[in-house]
C-alpha cells in the first residue's frame, strides 16, 4: 500500500472516530472510484458495508461489481454486503412520471443514482455508518459529472482529490481487481452501458490536462481547443452542484419591518 492510500484510510478512521460511527456503507457499481474508495474503507478496520443495487444494469457492470465484493469480503473479515435489486421500484417510479421527453432519459438517469442514494441512507442510519462518496477530482470539482443529490449526496469523499489517472494509480497498489482496472470507465445510469467518454466526449487524461490549463490558447491544436471547450461548458453548466446553496440574504432593514408586524 502507497503513502497516498495510507494516508486516506488514516483520514478515515479519523473522520469516523469524530463523527462516533461504526464504519462506511458505499455503492458499488462495478467501476475503479467506488473499488478503490470501498478497498481503503476496508482497510480502516471498521465495519464496511459494500451494496449492489442493480437497476436495469448490463451483465457487464453487475458481474464487475459481484466480482469485486467478493475479492473484499475474502480479504477482509470487516466487509459484508447486500444485494438490493432496485429494477422494481425504479420503473413503479418511472411509470408514474407524467412525461415522455427527450430531457425525460436523462431525468430517469438520475433518478437511479437518487433511488440508491436513498438506499445506501437507510443501509447507514441502521448500521450506524457513513454513507462514504465515490467522486474523484475531475468529477465532483472540474465537470460536475455526478447527479445532485443522487451520487452527490454522501457524507465523505475519500478520493475527491485523485485525478481518474491518480485513481486508476492507487487501485492498482491497493490490489483492486483487473476487470475494474482494465474496464472503461462508467456511471452506469444507462441501460445501453455507454461509457463515461462516449457522455463526455473526451478522456479523463484530456480532461485533467484541461482542468489545469493556463497556457495560450492560440497555440492549442484543435483536439485540445475542442476539449477545452467540452471541459468549461460542463463546468459551467454544473456550478450549481459544485457551489454552497444560494441563500436569499434580506437586507437588515427589511428583518427588522418584519419584527414590526
Amino acid at each position: 500500500m502507497n503513502s497516498v492510500a495510507n494516508y486516506i484510510v488514516d483520514w478515515l478512521n479519523s473522520y469516523a472516530e469524530k463523527s462516533r460511527t461504526k464504519g462506511f456503507v458505499i455503492g458499488i457499481s462495478g467501476g475503479v472510484d467506488s473499488a478503490l474508495t470501498s478497498t481503503l474503507c476496508a482497510l480502516t478496520g471498521k465495519k464496511v458495508v459494500l451494496v449492489n443495487m442493480p437497476i436495469l444494469q448490463t451483465s457487464a457492470e453487475y458481474d464487475r461489481a459481484q466480482k469485486h465484493i467478493e475479492d473484499l469480503k475474502s480479504r477482509f473479515e470487516n466487509v459484508s454486503s447486500f444485494e438490493i435489486d432496485l429494477t422494481s421500484v425504479f420503473q413503479s417510479f418511472s411509470a408514474k412520471m407524467p412525461f415522455n421527453t427527450d430531457d425525460y432519459l436523462l431525468a430517469m438517469a438520475n433518478s437511479r443514482a437518487r433511488i440508491r442514494m436513498t438506499t445506501l441512507y437507510a443501509i447507514a442510519q441502521v448500521n450506524s455508518c457513513l454513507v462514504a462518496g465515490t467522486g474523484n477530482k475531475i468529477e465532483d470539482f472540474g465537470i460536475g459529472f455526478y447527479t445532485k443529490y443522487g451520487d452527490g449526496g454522501v457524507d465523505l469523499s475519500p478520493i475527491a482529490d485523485l485525478t481518474k489517472t491518480e485513481v486508476f494509480k492507487v487501485a492498482k497498489s491497493v490490489q483492486v481487481i483487473d476487470d475494474i482496472l482494465q474496464a472503461k470507465p462508467t456511471d452506469g445510469l444507462w441501460p445501453d452501458g455507454r461509457s463515461d467518454e462516449d457522455q463526455i466526449g473526451a478522456t479523463y487524461p484530456e480532461l485533467e490536462w484541461a482542468m489545469d490549463f493556463e497556457g495560450d490558447e492560440n497555440l492549442l491544436s484543435e483536439r485540445q481547443k475542442e476539449v477545452l471547450k467540452i471541459y468549461r461548458t460542463y463546468n459551467r453548466a454544473n456550478k450549481h452542484k459544485m457551489e454552497p446553496i444560494p441563500v436569499c440574504e434580506l437586507p437588515k432593514k427589511l428583518k427588522e419591518n418584519l419584527l414590526s408586524l
